[in-house]
């Protein structure tokens, strides 16, 4: 009977196999709580299983992504978009010879913090917050795992590693999310910055995989990008349709495919062209290493800016942004005149925490069927 495979074991393996450049879990830099070491598990490892394992991880099942979920069984939702960035994560951090184990952990939790409602629940509690700083969901997925996630009797949240937590705060956003804890002169490991990218890999090919499925996007509104004038694209989607689900599943292959290579490609090019021989090399490079080739960046912004006209902005989704946007006010506005609907565990924050911050963490954390049951309350 074969032993068991350690943390050492891994750990020695990582060390013999990885590329120099790589985050070395063993190499870490460690936890806010320090803590001992799991026989099996690296770091890393347990960082994802405990992500896995947290309330919050769970909830993305019911959070929108940018379809409400309940309109068809097949829309994309919070958990399956991240379930989708982390397969793509590790697509390219193995084929880099990176840390699969880090870029998977930093893709699951990099959605966290996401209010319900998408994008438009995040603009609503950001208003409402203007005053205390706005909401962000980066910030409000650090709060999650460093404290409103409440698991261990040892520490508070989920006492994350240095390399994830930093990956949370580092990941890429309009808001410039600055902490001291985390160098802002510094980049973060590779593995993160390619989290980032696929993060924008999955959300444009499901994106686009969506609107076909809702009939918000024709297959010939297509024909006006510039990537899909491009074969194979161009030929795929000649002989498609909106209906046609083979069709619709061959293009975003297809893009997922154009989009992955493109991306392997050019950091390959940009490790060799930048001489980047250690993970110091990577922290301290005058440019993104993980990028897009110029040409494809190109062409990615061209999609993009099609999908903020075409399908973000249509008038279904601005409905929706309307809705949600009522459903959060109301139950803000409810909680700030009535603070005791709220659980236990947020009565006892509001004893030392604002209570406008205690009451964003709470809706924050609904998914999108409990705001609407709470905003039901309030009527």
């Amino acid at each position: 009977m074969t032993e068991n495979l350690t943390r050492a074991d891994i750990e020695a393996r990582e060390l013999k196999s990885l590329a120099p450049y790589a985050a070395i879990s063993s190499r870490s830099r460690g936890r806010v709580y320090p803590a001992r070491e799991h026989p099996l598990r690296t770091a890393f490892q347990r960082d994802r299983d405990r992500i896995i394992h947290s309330a919050a991880f769970r909830r993305m099942e019911y959070k929108t992504q940018v379809f409400i979920p309940h309109e068809k069984d097949h829309y994309r939702t919070r958990l399956t978009h991240t379930i989708e960035v982390a397969q793509i994560s590790r697509t390219l951090a193995r084929n880099l010879r990176l840390n699969e184990d880090l870029a998977e952990a930093i893709a699951l939790v990099h959605d966290v913090g996401h209010t319900p409602f998408g994008h438009s629940g995040e603009y609503v509690l950001d208003k409402l917050l203007k005053e205390r700083g706005g909401f962000n969901h980066n910030r409000q997925t650090l709060r999650v795992v460093d404290f409103l996630e409440q698991r261990y009797d040892e520490h508070p949240g989920l006492n994350l590693s240095y390399e994830v937590r930093e990956g949370i705060a580092k990941h890429e956003t309009t808001v410039d999310l600055r902490l001291s804890e985390f160098n802002p002169d510094e980049k973060p490991t590779l593995e993160a910055s390619l989290v980032d990218i696929a993060d924008e890999i999955t959300y444009n090919a499901h994106d686009i995989d969506d609107g076909l499925s809702s009939g918000i996007i024709a297959t010939n509104d297509l024909k006006g990008i510039d990537l899909f004038r491009r074969e194979p694209f161009a030929a795929v989607i000649k002989r498609s349709s909106p209906a046609d689900d083979k069709g619709r599943y061959a293009l975003v292959r297809r893009m997922l495919d154009f989009m992955v290579t493109d991306v392997l490609d050019e950091t390959r090019r940009r490790l060799q062209q930048d001489e980047i021989t250690d993970l110091n090399a990577v922290r301290s490079a005058s440019r993104k290493i993980g990028a897009y080739s110029d040409e494809t960046g190109a062409l990615v912004s061209g999609l993009k800016e099609f999908l903020n006209r075409c399908l973000y902005k249509h008038e279904r989704l601005r409905t929706m942004s309307e809705w949600a946007e009522e459903i959060l006010q109301t139950i803000f506005s409810g909680l700030l005149e009535k603070p005791s609907v709220m659980p236990p565990r947020f009565q006892e924050m509001l004893l030392t925490e604002e209570k406008e911050i205690v009451i964003a963490d709470y809706i924050a954390g609904m998914t999108d069927r409990y705001a609407v049951k709470m905003y039901d309350q309030f009527q």
